[in-house]
């Protein structure tokens, strides 16, 4: 064959391969034979761009409260940033739409869309929802993420919420909390008896057990009762909020804390109107929740090591439990998981969860971060 008939019949055979494969590539996206292919792809095309969807979000925090309110305030800023606009949060501190402890219920009925709150608030309408924010001596903020994301309690608890018509995402992590702010010293186990302290979730109950009279109260209600004497002691997260909340100054006795080793927060969503937005912002909405997450955990850490200089320099007492009353508090704990699950199967399913991935946990922890902190 000639160099000339060579390089016409190659040509030709080309051109036939080309508008073979252009034939078949439009064919293969030729969506009215493939209607059920085309509504799957069409939930990933952003067709929001000329529309706008507004978010109504409540949260339990007053406006610009540090880390916990600025970082919901961050979220809806990356929101909309992300979304290009076209997906706005509008939010509403606390008492402005609805008091701060009646956010879980405006969700479920849609008065609102979406709030950002704690799950231990919400122990009143199911025992279980308490374990989502972390047990004494349980989990640290690393331990209940992995747990949540690769232990099956996101899970159970989008299952267990679903009952409410709601549908929760991570929301923050407070990191380990203090003990709380005690008036006077706390020497013995007599010294809790009939303690009048602001405690909420699952620590509330242990804290009963041991003689406590636990009180839930909102944020902007604690330093006035604990100024008053209608509180004797409160807990509330960590040296950086609590030092800007003013305790140091009517509760100078500041304790280590068991109750609290990793609180989650949530973002919770009224679960229709969730399923009603488009696919991609319910995908920027999981994103940047899980950035707000990660974020507002960091935080906590960065001003708390801070924070806790400050109260040095106050002369703030920082002091640990006597051995008695942890003692009590591991018991009590036993006790107060074992009534709760006879009580309620949800409970009793979760904390199984919890107690198995706990396990495994502390047996890494113990060859691992456990050694690494005593040698450090």
């Amino acid at each position: 064959m000639n160099r000339r008939t060579f390089l016409t019949t190659t040509t030709a055979t080309a051109a036939l391969t080309l508008t073979g494969c252009n034939e078949s590539n439009r064919q293969a996206i030729d969506y009215s034979k493939h209607p059920k292919a085309h509504d799957k792809e069409m939930k990933h095309v952003n067709i929001n761009r000329n529309k706008k969807t507004i978010i109504k979000l409540a949260t339990s925090w007053p406006a610009h409260f540090p880390i916990m309110g600025t970082g919901v305030e961050k979220f809806a800023q990356r929101v909309k940033d992300v979304s290009g606009g076209s997906l706005e949060i509008k939010l509403y501190p606390k008492n402005v739409l609805v008091p701060a402890l009646a956010v879980f219920d405006a969700a479920s009925s849609g008065q609102i869309d979406a709030f950002h709150s704690g799950p231990y608030y919400w122990k009143g309408k199911n025992s279980a929802f308490s374990l989502y924010s972390g047990i004494p001596f349980g989990f640290t903020a690393e331990e209940i993420n992995s747990w949540m994301l690769y232990g099956g309690g996101l899970d159970l608890w989008r299952e267990q919420y679903a009952k409410y018509n709601l549908h929760p995402f991570l929301g923050g992590n407070t990191n380990i909390q203090m003990g709380g702010w005690f008036r006077k010293p706390i020497n013995s186990l007599d010294d809790m008896q009939g303690l009048k302290m602001r405690i909420p979730g699952l620590g509330g109950e242990v804290f009963a057990k041991m003689g406590v009279n636990p009180i839930l109260l909102p944020a902007g209600e604690i330093y006035t009762s604990l100024e008053r004497g209608v509180i004797d002691a409160t807990e509330w997260v960590g040296p950086a909020l609590d030092i800007k909340m003013g305790f140091y100054k009517v509760a100078p006795y500041y304790y280590s804390g068991w109750h609290e080793p990793g609180s989650i927060l949530e973002l919770t969503f009224n679960k229709h109107s969730f399923s009603k937005l488009a696919f991609e912002h319910q995908s920027i909405i999981e994103v940047c929740s899980s950035e707000m997450n990660a974020n507002m955990t960091y935080e906590f850490h960065a001003e708390n090591i801070v924070a806790l200089q400050k109260l040095n320099s106050l002369g703030v007492k920082l002091l640990q439990f006597p051995q008695e009353v942890t003692d009590a508090g591991k018991t009590a704990l036993k006790e107060v998981v074992t009534q709760l699950g006879d009580k309620n199967p949800d409970f009793k399913t979760v904390y199984a969860s919890i107690d198995k991935h706990l396990k495994l946990s502390k047996e890494w922890s113990d060859v691992s971060t456990r050694y690494f902190l005593n040698e450090r």
